[in-house]
């Protein structure tokens, strides 16, 4: 029904232990959540007494949903209106106790029609077709999100500001919210979502908590519920956490880099390692596929109008479409292998990417642009050594180094004119998706930056 490569057994057992665990913790409620278009998480939940017949039949929701917007608008999308349903399926491999809401449950959802076919409007399912065009290829997407979020506190004037003023890196920044980190950090591997990296980042009350990447469609899940479980717990602190390309314009804005590598479906073979510690041939067909992909690319990696604010030169956000060894300007980085583990850890960082992203849409729309590559063989344009704002003119036309779009505006115009991306999301998710990046560009048309940053900030 929904192209899981599951058998009905495999999901007949995983229903099982799901309602074995639930009943063992003594949930009450289970959330069946999902991404929608516009980057933010909604769902809905069910009762325990009916967990079982929810699990397999899912629970109903207007074709509308994927219409919203972040602002709460129904985009016009012909066929998303008042009349229509879909059913949210759950993946039971999903199922997870939250750690943070008392007796709940949560599973992440795929979107199915009343015919018990996919619906061609979600992102998941969307991720699964490019998973299953890179297997054709025998590749396996490997990634990992790796997102930047500052921890705020509320102000006296019933507003809200950064936790701290803490240095980049520094220790008392860390000692300041031990306590919400050391939560966090628990909550996420009681979920199975294990630690690799915490640190405080450059701006006042930016952190940094990267967890163990995992195969592309887990990799998107993670991110979601590491989206749930970070807000949420923050908020038992009574903080908050935005995970927002730009919460307050004089801050750096919280990046989202999306690392990612591609094995043989076997798992033993890191198909990016090259013999010489670098990029594999194939790996730079489709490093070179996502450079030539990634105007309109942008437009599902930086989704919000306020994304943009973002990416603009020196700030370490990258503004420029080069890649570089361990360039943090570059729009995609080459990180240094780890010590003895050099074949296992070649991977590619893109930089240009942020949390207001459907995760699925951004790494699935990867996948497909660096795919392109591969099968035509594109060749990746020389590594930019210095900061790209640097060069000259002529050299940047000489790399290709153009800019990446300066609005959401101009990403969906590109987005629009790139037939491999278009085509790989289909008329309906495309149809949708830009209707509703078009309806969030006129919406903030008509109001002041001050809406802008508010209504961002604590978003997503």
């Amino acid at each position: 029904m929904i192209g899981t490569g599951d058998s009905a057994s495999s999901r007949a057992e995983q229903r099982a232990r799901a309602l074995e665990r639930a009943e063992g913790a003594g949930v009450r409620l289970v959330r069946f959540l999902y991404c929608d278009n516009d980057g933010v998480i909604r769902g809905k939940a069910c009762g325990a007494s009916s967990l079982a017949e929810r699990l397999e039949t899912g629970i109903g929701l207007t074709v509308a949903m994927q219409a919203f917007t972040m602002l709460d608008r129904l985009a016009p999308v012909e066929g998303m209106g008042p009349v229509g349903e879909i059913r949210l399926v759950p993946d039971p491999s999903t199922f997870v106790i939250a750690p943070y809401a008392p007796r709940t449950g949560v599973v992440l959802v795929d979107m199915v029609t009343c015919e018990r076919e996919p619906y061609a409007a979600d992102g998941r399912y969307f991720l699964r077709r490019m998973i299953a065009r890179a297997a054709a290829l025998d590749l396996e997407l490997m990634a990992a999100f790796e997102p930047e979020w500052t921890l705020a506190t509320p102000t006296p004037a019933g507003g809200w500001e950064p936790i701290d003023r803490s240095l980049c890196f520094s220790s008392q920044g860390m000692q300041g919210v031990a306590e919400v980190i050391d939560e966090i950090v628990a909550a996420l591997e009681a979920q199975g979502l294990p630690v690799e990296q915490y640190y405080p980042e450059l701006g006042w009350g930016q952190q940094e908590l990267s967890i163990r990447h995992a195969p592309a469609l887990r990799a998107a899940d993670n991110h979601l519920l590491y989206r749930e479980t970070v807000r949420s717990v923050a908020a038992r602190h009574g903080l908050a956490a935005s995970f927002a390309p730009k919460p307050w314009p004089d801050q750096p804005g919280n990046g989202c880099h999306l690392h990612f590598s591609a094995w043989d479906r076997s798992g033993r073979r890191n198909r990016f390692a090259g013999d010489d510690g670098g990029l594999s041939e194939l790996g730079q067909h489709f490093a070179a596929g996502v450079l030539q992909h990634l105007p309109g690319l942008i437009a599902l990696t930086c989704g919000s109008v306020n994304s943009y604010r973002r990416l603009v030169p020196q700030t370490w956000a990258s503004a420029y479409r080069v890649w570089g060894l361990d360039n943090r300007e570059a729009a995609l980085r080459l990180p240094s292998p780890f010590w003895g583990r050099e074949a296992d850890s070649v991977n590619v960082e893109l930089k240009a990417c942020d949390s207001s992203a459907n995760p699925y849409l951004a790494l699935g729309g990867l996948i497909a642009a660096g795919l392109d590559g591969v099968e035509r063989e594109l060749p990746l344009p020389p590594p930019v050594t210095v900061d790209p704002h640097l060069l000259d003119e002529q050299e940047r036309v000489r790399l290709g180094a153009t800019r990446h779009p300066v609005g959401l505006h101009e990403a969906i115009e590109r987005l629009e004119n790139d037939r491999v991306l278009m085509d790989a999301l289909g008329d309906r998710l495309a149809t949708s998706y830009l209707a509703v990046k078009r309806s969030d560009i006129e919406g903030f048309a008509g109001e002041d930056e001050v809406f802008e940053y508010e209504t961002h900030r604590f978003r997503y």
